[in-house]
């Protein structure tokens, strides 16, 4: 199958599928003589077992590792439950700092009950006001800064 069938087959964006072959997730494909792409089923196979585990919020390294156990079959599986752990831990802490933010967001919507001018509103005095705090900027920034780099925000 071409790329194209591929990126429909898989639900994946071209652009994806191109990235993925270049980090090496993807073996590169055999070419045609007028080199286009020629995938097989096994490359709809990992492609869909890679965009799985990027649906769990598996980083690409925690892919490439999961993928270098899964080409080597008869290798010891205990370096992925290892990762899994890890992963879960990862997930509980960002848990956590979700937590912590819709706490923080939910008290300051409670700052503006009605509409209003936008000189009087609650949420952007509490903004303003939290922003020229040093300490709670910097703690805002530093445990919500790991969720916007996760979710490219």
């Amino acid at each position: 199958m071409k790329i194209g069938e591929l990126s429909t087959a898989s639900a994946t964006p071209i652009e994806t599928i191109r990235y993925y072959e270049r980090e090496g997730l993807l073996p590169p494909p055999a070419r045609t003589g007028g080199n286009f792409r020629i995938y097989e089923p096994p490359h709809l196979e990992r492609l869909q077992f890679i965009r799985y585990c990027r649906g769990l919020d598996m980083s690409l390294d925690e892919v490439r590792v999961l993928l270098r156990f899964k080409d080597e079959p008869s290798g010891d599986c205990g370096d992925v439950n290892a990762l899994l752990d890890e992963h879960i831990g990862h997930v509980s802490r960002r848990i956590k700092e979700l937590r912590s933010l819709e706490r923080e967001l939910k008290e300051l919507r409670l700052r503006c009950g009605a509409a209003r001018a936008a000189d009087q509103c609650g949420i952007l005095a509490g903004l303003a006001e939290a922003a020229q705090d040093p300490a709670a900027a910097t703690a805002a920034t530093k445990e919500h800064s790991h969720l916007r780099s996760v979710h490219g925000h």
